[in-house]
């Protein structure tokens, strides 16, 4: 609403309602502050669980920032900013969620501050950007080179992004099942090596403990054999991966047949038959023993397949079929009059087996598999679930250092080290910029904080610790959650990537300066169509008053 000579002039829609200037960053901060605040207690080794239930009393536990994030339905619109803040570093990255969204509300905290004394958003802004930057420049300085070939780092760092999962016990033995995973799906492509983790194949199934987890050369198939007269293991193996029905098509338009006996009937049966049966013999002829494929089988031809001794399964999801020829070496035909000997895929043995209530299709011992399963088992449903989300990232971490073959300690330690040279690097700034490179440099040093508090130690002394070691020059200082004490990250093989530290500082601090930009808030009104339901349903309640 303007004024203009006294008299009001109506600019927005009518129940627009609008926030401007320090209001408008007040809230905005605020709400980003909220979601920070709720998953903080997440993070680390030590951090706690949260229980998210749906509106379908559906339960989901979990202590991953992305999950917790996803499954909470956000309406502030900053708010939801923070959620992209997690979604980027998990679609990038794919760990490190949780640090990326408290190290963006830790810097808006401290920019509230800075406003508080006047400082311009702009300046502030301009003070994060130079401040980020300066930031990635100093992993890069701390990080280690590693390579593919140091197995031994890959299963530490590996380690390290399970260390606060529920599957923390079986670390250990987990962590040798990512590395094999990773490694098998790799590829040099121009002299830098490239991991697909798309290529390897979580399955999973209740039952059991985690440590019955496997990881098999080949790929796991959530099916059963189609009919009980072919056999249930094939040795030797080699599979037609077809992507065809093996049934008789409808004709597409209406067609109508006339047919005046019996005889006919028998000879039009006779030759869907016969049609199948030659089918059959194609695939027999080209030296197939597994028959996958995508679509449909027809009853008659799972017959004549099982006569034929053929192992077949129907209706293979398309990406698995994709994997499938990635593992077998096997290219998938979509007609069956395409079918060579050297379209089919080899594996040393194909069986079926029962898998808690359930039976599945393994295919495994193939020669040189580039795309491979990993098969977990757990307890309960919650368990499994939780633990395909550990080595979700655990796989990540490992595809990440093979592609960027940096690594730095974890506990805390680059955050506290960044700290203390980007506020060395705040004194050779001029100006008011120094002060939001030095706010910059304190918040870095929440996830210490956090780490400690969440571990039930006193963040206070142990800050004050990490800042006199940092400060004689130990940068692999950090917080062990074990004794209580900060130690020598390196000894206790606590690692991470250099690549997941630079993203969750990226991410968060675009974010901030996202958000810092906002001074003016216009929201608008609700849709007319809402409001005009909402009046009728006043009069029918009016009406029926009357009675």
């Amino acid at each position: 609403m303007a004024y203009l000579s006294g008299q009001p002039v109506l600019i927005l829609k009518e129940g627009t309602q609008r926030t401007v200037g320090r209001d408008a960053m007040r809230t905005n901060i605020m709400a980003a502050r909220v979601i920070a605040e709720a998953i903080r207690t997440a993070l680390g080794p030590k951090g706690m669980d949260k229980m998210l239930v749906d509106s379908f009393g559906d339960v989901t536990i979990t202590n991953d920032g992305a999950t917790i994030l996803k499954e909470i339905d956000v309406q502030h619109p900053a708010a939801k900013m923070m959620v992209e803040v997690a979604k980027a570093q998990d679609d990038e990255v794919g760990d490190g969620t949780t640090t990326a969204v408290v190290i963006a509300g830790e810097l808006l905290k401290k920019a509230e501050e800075l406003l508080d004394q006047n400082i311009h958003p702009t300046i502030i802004v301009e003070g994060y950007r130079k401040a980020a930057e300066q930031a990635l420049k100093i992993i890069d300085e701390i990080s280690q080179e590693t390579s593919i070939d140091d197995e031994d780092m890959l299963k530490k760092a590996a380690m390290t992004a399970m260390h606060s999962k529920v599957v923390a016990g079986s670390r250990d033995y987990l962590s040798d099942l990512v590395v094999k995973a990773v490694k098998s799906v790799a590829e040099q492509i121009d002299g830098k090596w490239k991991a697909d983790i798309d290529d390897i194949k979580v399955e999973k199934k209740q039952g059991g403990s985690l440590e019955d987890t496997k990881l098999i050369n080949g790929i796991v198939l959530d099916k059963e054999v189609v009919h009980p007269g072919m056999p249930k293991r094939v040795t030797n193996a080699k599979i037609a991966l077809i992507d065809a029905p093996l049934e008789i098509e409808k004709t597409e338009f209406d067609a109508k047949i006339h047919i005046n006996s019996p005889e006919q009937m028998k000879a039009f049966l006779d030759e869907e038959q016969r049609m199948l049966k030659e089918m059959v013999e194609k695939i027999k002829e080209t030296g197939a023993n597994v028959v996958l494929c995508q679509k449909g089988i027809d009853d008659v031809a799972q017959h004549f397949l099982a006569k034929t001794g053929i192992l077949a399964v129907r209706r293979v999801k398309k990406s698995d079929m994709e994997k499938l020829a990635k593992a077998t070496g096997g290219k998938i035909v979509t007609s069956i009059d395409d079918l060579t000997p050297e379209h089919l895929g080899e594996a040393e043995i194909v069986e079926e087996r029962k898998v808690a209530d359930d039976k599945m299709v393994f295919v495994e011992g193939c020669k040189n598999p580039k795309a491979v399963s990993i098969l977990i088992r757990g307890g309960t449903e919650h368990i499994v679930d939780e633990a395909e989300r550990a080595l979700h990232d655990a796989l990540c971490v490992v595809r990440n250092i093979i592609e960027e073959p940096k690594v730095v300690p974890g506990g805390g330690a680059p955050e506290i080290e960044i700290a203390r040279r980007l506020k060395e690097y705040a004194e050779t700034l001029g100006g008011r910029e120094q002060l939001a490179v030095k706010a910059f440099a304190e918040a870095l040093e929440v996830i210490p904080r956090t780490l400690a508090e969440n571990g039930g130690l006193d963040p206070i002394d142990i800050l004050v610790e990490l800042r006199a070691r940092h400060e004689k020059g130990e940068w692999w200082a950090g917080i062990n959650l074990v004794s209580g004490k900060v130690d020598d990250m390196r000894n206790l093989d606590i690692w991470e990537p250099a690549s997941v530290k630079k993203q969750a500082i990226k991410s968060a601090s675009e974010a901030a300066q996202m958000i810092l930009r906002i001074d003016d808030v216009i929201a608008a009104s609700e849709l007319e169509k809402e409001k005009g339901k909402g009046k009728e349903e006043e009069k029918e309640e009016e009406s029926s008053t009357e009675f």
